[in-house]
């Protein structure tokens, strides 16, 4: 099982920003590379955003962003989940029907609540290799709900992040 690292202190939003404002810059597979340039920011900043909705729960969404740091140092995979979520189970996540970890909610604001985690090195080849990444999220302790991520072209999309 790979280890999870929490990024503490960061705040949800890019990715809120990203899907909202920013400007499609180019498509890998399900995977959109959007671009934005943030009040004070003194460049423009990117993200590869995945948003999906569970097929047989609509009201069940998420919002997959991977990015990298402003200092550049690091890849942090942030995702997005609606509010009413369990918080104290955390996100899981199977890449391929394999277990691959839990991520902690950081904190949540009006438009849902948020887990982030840093892209270490064995994540982002197991996502790279990846079919289909499955992020768990919890309504009750025992009713974990299953939502599918495409990962066709997320390799071609990281590489792509300026």
């Amino acid at each position: 099982m790979l280890g999870l690292v929490i990024a503490a202190g960061l705040t949800g939003s890019l990715a809120k920003d990203a899907a909202a404002q920013g400007v499609m810059k180019s498509r890998f597979g399900e995977w959109a590379l959007v671009c934005d340039t943030p009040p004070g920011a003194s460049g423009e900043q990117c993200a590869l955003v995945q948003n999906v909705v569970a097929e047989d729960r609509q009201e069940m969404g998420l919002s997959v962003v991977v990015l990298r740091t402003a200092d550049r140092q690091s890849e942090l995979l942030r995702v997005l989940a609606p509010l009413g979520v369990l918080l104290p189970n955390g996100l899981g996540l199977y890449i391929d029907d394999k277990e691959i970890g839990n991520a902690f909610f950081t904190r949540c604001f009006n438009d849902g609540c948020y887990a982030e985690v840093v892209l270490e090195d064995k994540l982002v080849e197991a996502l790279k290799g990846g079919e289909t990444a499955t992020f768990i999220v919890f309504q009750t302790p025992e009713e974990g709900i299953g939502i599918p991520i495409d990962l066709a072209g997320f390799g071609e999309g990281f590489a792509a992040l300026p």
